[in-house]
C-alpha cells in the first residue's frame, strides 16, 4: 500500500474527505496478527477501496495493510517483564497518536493489545475519532474494573466469546458477538494421518505435541520442564514419538541446544506451523494462550502448563477471578482438562498428566463431544461479522460528517 496513506492534508471542519474509507489498526504480536488479517479479509469484500495503515504482522502486510510498525514491537507479557520496556512503548504510543491525529482516520480499530490500545483509542475518541476493539480483554477473569476504561475508550467492542456480549450490554458499551476466526479456519473433523503425512512422519504410533511458546521468556522458563517430561514419558512408553512446535527460526535455535540435552528423545521439530503439530497429535502438552483453544478446536486431549516469574504469578494469582486459566476449561465452564501452573509443573506431574490424556479413550471421546461444541459455538463466519461491524462504523461517521456540510 502506498506510504501516502494517512499522510493526505487534513480535510476542512464539517466536510466528509474525498476519496476512499481510511482506517488506522494496531495489532499485538501474533495473536492480533491473526486476528487483524482476518478483519481484512472481511473489510477487503465490505469496504474494498478503503486505506488501511498502523501496526501490524506478516499476516496482516499480506492481507494489503500498510504496516508503519511491526506487531512484534508490543510483543511483551506479564507485569515485571514489561517494565524495562515501558518507556519505549509509551514514546511508541505517543508518536502513534501524533502521526494519527495530524490527519485522523475515519475510524480507529484496536487489535487485542488492551494496555497500548485503549490509551490510543482514548485519545482518538477524544478528537471524534470512532474506535473499535477487536476482542474483548479478559474482564470476566480478573481485572473487571477495566470495563470503566473500556467505556472511554471504546465506541464499539468485537467479542470473540458468546457470554462477554452479555457484559457490555449491561455496561451500555456498544459490542457484537463476532466468533473467533480459528473456528472457522480451523476443520470440524482433524485430518491426523493426512497431517502425519503432511509433516512426513510415519502415520501410525501414539505421538505428543509439544507447545512451550514462541517468546524468549517462555522458552526459557517452560521448554527446559516440558523436555523432562517428555523424557520421563519415553522412558515409559518407549514407543512414543514427540512433535515440538516452534514458531519460528529463532524459537527453534533456542530449542536447539535444550534438546541436544536429551539425545535418547524420539523429537521432531517443527517449525511455523504450528496446526500441522496440533493435528498430527494424539494428545498436547501445551502452555496456557490461544494456542490451547486451537487444541480444543482440533479436538485434542491436552495438559495445558505456564509458569511466570514469581512476583507475576502472584499478582495474577490475586487478581483472578475463576479457578482456570485454560480456554477450554474456561469456555466449558468448568475442568475438562488438567492446568499445572507454576510450581505444580514439575516433569513428574507433567509426564503423568500427559500420559493420561494419551491414553485414557473414555476420557477423549467426551473431550471431543464437548469441543465439538465450542467448535460450533465460535464458527461464526468471523471476518465478515467484524468487518461488517466496522463498516457500519465507519459509514455511520461519514454519513455524520455529510449531513453537518
Amino acid at each position: 500500500m502506498p506510504n501516502a496513506v494517512l499522510t493526505r492534508a487534513r480535510a476542512p471542519a464539517g466536510t466528509v474527505p474525498d476519496g476512499p474509507p481510511r482506517l488506522a489498526m494496531v495489532a499485538g504480536e501474533a495473536s492480533g496478527d491473526l486476528l487483524g488479517a482476518a478483519l481484512l479479509g472481511g473489510l477487503r469484500t465490505r469496504l474494498p477501496a478503503a486505506e488501511i495503515a498502523g501496526i501490524g504482522g506478516p499476516r496482516m502486510v499480506a492481507a494489503g495493510f500498510d504496516a508503519r510498525w511491526p506487531s512484534e514491537t508490543l510483543a511483551v507479557n506479564g507485569y515485571v517483564e514489561v517494565l524495562r520496556h515501558v518507556p519505549a512503548i509509551l514514546a511508541l504510543r505517543r508518536q502513534l497518536v501524533r502521526w494519527l491525529l495530524t490527519d485522523p482516520p475515519d475510524a480507529f480499530v484496536g487489535i487485542d493489545a488492551p494496555d497500548f490500545n485503549f490509551g490510543v483509542e482514548k485519545a482518538l475518541r477524544a478528537a471524534g475519532v470512532p474506535t473499535v476493539h477487536f476482542v474483548s480483554p479478559s474482564i470476566w477473569a480478573w481485572r473487571g474494573g477495566r470495563i470503566k476504561t473500556i467505556a472511554r475508550a471504546s465506541d464499539h467492542m468485537l467479542c470473540l466469546f458468546p457470554f462477554e456480549k452479555d457484559i457490555y450490554d449491561r455496561a451500555g458499551i456498544a459490542a457484537t458477538f463476532v466468533g473467533h476466526p480459528l473456528a472457522d479456519a480451523i476443520p470440524m473433523v482433524p485430518d491426523t494421518a493426512g497431517a502425519r503425512r503432511r509433516l512426513g512422519i510415519a502415520e501410525t504410533g501414539p505421538c505428543i505435541g509439544v507447545m512451550p511458546g514462541s517468546r524468549q521468556g517462555e522458552i526459557h522458563r517452560i521448554a527446559p520442564v516440558f523436555l523432562e517430561a517428555m523424557a520421563l514419558m519415553q522412558q515409559r512408553e518407549p514407543g512414543l514419538r514427540f512433535l515440538l512446535a516452534a514458531a519460528n527460526e529463532t524459537a527453534a535455535s533456542l530449542l536447539a541446544p535444550l534438546i541436544a540435552t536429551h539425545p535418547q528423545l524420539s523429537v521432531h521439530v517443527i517449525v511455523g506451523d504450528s496446526h500441522g503439530v496440533l493435528e498430527a497429535s494424539d494428545a498436547m502438552l501445551i502452555k496456557s494462550g490461544t494456542s490451547t483453544l486451537e487444541a480444543a478446536l482440533f479436538k485434542k486431549p491436552m495438559v495445558i502448563s505456564y509458569k511466570v516469574p514469581w512476583l507475576t504469578g502472584q499478582i495474577m494469582r490475586r487478581q483472578g477471578y475463576l479457578p482456570y486459566v485454560g480456554l477450554p476449561n474456561i469456555l466449558a465452564g468448568r475442568f475438562v482438562v488438567p492446568e499445572l501452573l507454576q510450581h505444580f509443573a514439575t516433569p513428574s506431574a507433567l509426564a503423568d498428566a500427559t500420559l493420561a490424556q494419551l491414553n485414557d479413550e473414555v476420557n477423549r471421546r467426551e473431550l471431543t463431544a464437548i469441543f465439538t461444541e465450542i467448535h460450533q459455538s465460535l464458527r461464526q463466519g468471523t471476518a465478515h461479522r467484524a468487518a461488517d461491524a466496522v463498516a457500519e462504523v465507519v459509514e455511520t461517521a461519514r454519513g455524520r460528517r455529510g449531513q453537518a456540510r
